[in-house]
Formats: C-alpha cells, sequence, structure tokens
C-alpha cells in the first residue's frame, strides 16, 4: 500500500469514527455558544470530534499542517508540505435544531494541489469521497460526471442573505437570478450542499463567505466530476482566507458570471 493509499483510508477511518461518536452523543445534554453571531454556533461535540480528528493525523503524519472550523489550530498560514482541512461538524445549527443536515468535511492537499476530498453525512451515513484522477464515490459506488445545466434548468442552493440587502454582494444582481431558476434551496451545510452537486441531486452552490474547510472537500469532488469551483468573480480559490463560492456544471458557472458580472 502506497503512502498515499493510506492517508484516504486513515482519512475514512478517522470520519466514520468521528461521525460514530457524534450519532452517541447527540441526544445529551452540550453546551452551546456564539462565536461570531447568533447563527454561527459550537458545542463541546464539535470541539471533541476536531480534536479527535487532530489528533487521528498528526499522531499518523506529525509533519503534516491542520486547519480547522474550532480554533484548535491556527488559520492558513501556508500550503506548503501536505495540509488538511477539517470541519468536524458543517451545519452546527442543523445539528442542534434539526439533528440531520450536517457533515463532517476533509479534504488534504499536497503541496499546493487537492488531491482528496471526503463529506460524510453522518445521519444519512452517505459517505462522499473523490481523489484526483482516480474518481468520485457516494458509498463506494462512483458519481457520474456533472451534467452541463443553464440556470433556467438548474436547482440552486444559496442562502436568502444573498438575495437581501448585505454587505457582499449587491442583491439585485442574484434576484434574477433566483427567478430564472427551477429552484433555490438553502441548506446551511456547504459540505454538504456541494457533495449534492456532485451527486447530482441539486446543480449549483452560491456564497459570498466560506472558509477553506467548509468548501474544499465538496470542491474535490465536484472538479473530479468535471464541474467547476470558483470565486463569485470567477477567480481560482486561494484557500488562505474567507471567500465567495461559486459552483456547479461549468455551463452553470459560466451563466450565474453573466449576472453577477453586469
Amino acid at each position: 500500500m502506497s503512502r498515499m493509499q493510506g492517508i484516504e483510508l486513515h482519512a475514512i477511518d478517522l470520519i466514520k469514527r468521528a461521525g460514530k461518536y457524534i450519532r452517541q452523543k447527540m441526544d445529551q445534554a452540550y453546551h452551546i455558544e456564539e462565536k461570531t453571531n447568533k447563527s454561527d454556533l459550537v458545542t463541546e461535540i464539535d470541539q471533541h470530534v476536531e480534536d479527535l480528528l487532530i489528533r487521528g493525523i498528526l499522531d499518523r503524519y506529525p509533519d503534516h499542517h491542520v486547519y480547522g472550523e474550532e480554533g484548535r489550530i491556527v488559520r492558513p498560514d501556508t500550503l506548503e508540505g501536505t495540509v488538511w482541512f477539517v470541519d468536524p461538524i458543517d451545519g452546527t445549527m442543523n445539528f442542534i435544531r434539526q439533528k440531520r443536515l450536517f457533515a463532517i468535511s476533509i479534504a488534504i492537499m499536497v503541496e499546493g494541489e487537492l488531491r482528496y476530498g471526503f463529506v460524510y453525512d453522518v445521519m444519512a451515513d452517505e459517505l462522499f469521497h473523490a481523489i484526483k484522477g482516480q474518481g468520485a464515490y457516494e458509498n463506494g459506488i462512483r458519481l457520474a460526471p456533472i451534467k452541463e445545466r443553464p440556470v433556467n434548468e438548474a436547482i440552486i442552493c444559496m442562502n436568502a442573505t444573498w438575495v437581501t440587502a448585505n454587505r457582499r454582494i449587491d442583491s439585485n444582481l442574484l434576484a434574477p437570478l433566483v427567478r430564472d431558476a427551477v429552484g433555490v434551496r438553502a441548506v446551511g451545510a456547504a459540505s454538504l450542499e456541494l457533495a449534492w452537486v456532485a451527486a447530482g441531486r441539486v446543480d449549483g452552490y452560491i456564497t459570498m463567505r466560506n472558509m477553506p474547510w467548509d468548501y474544499t472537500g465538496g470542491q474535490v469532488l465536484i472538479e473530479e466530476l468535471g464541474g467547476r469551483v470558483g470565486t463569485i468573480e470567477g477567480a481560482d480559490m486561494t484557500y488562505l482566507e474567507q471567500t465567495s463560492v461559486l459552483a456547479g456544471s461549468r455551463q452553470f458557472v459560466e451563466d450565474v458570471l453573466t449576472y453577477v458580472q453586469k
């Protein structure tokens, strides 16, 4: 077994162990804290799962860098070597209120190139994963390439925040997009929404505000299936800071850019 194959299997093992822990603990009492605002929450379960994942990574690969959601490790400052982007519970509000529609997300970058992506829907027990150049899978079944769909045939995952007054984008640019689409869904878990794009359940994902651990796992999935992930301005990702995200088939992304670049 190669070192790279070992990384894939180790990541899957860690994710499954973390998912089992979450399912065991989620109905127990736990403390909830606000991070930046009332909709940006964290629980001790998020923190414990991140600790479990970090220990599992660094015990096996002490020379790797690990960047994550809950502040146990530093924000990205280098993409040299092997870098893991970890979100222990993406969709904490869903975890707290709905007990579903949240995910564990991991991406692995090697020398600046995303190579591996994993998104695990904990309650549905659906593991999406991809290896660059080797396909993308849902619970071991190979996924088909992403279908090319224009906006007027698309179901889009997007938070309603971006079509109301906000500080990040002129809402008047996206309102026509919403009108023209087949439908718009707001799920509240970026990695899961991106995995759904990869699986063909929805056709695109748009947000003005994601961190690298939110989108990188799903990015590997989508790009491996022929889709495109970049910023709302059409630029490539840099992975070192908060950014907008526009993802979907190449036709979908090109269509969306005609709306926002008017």
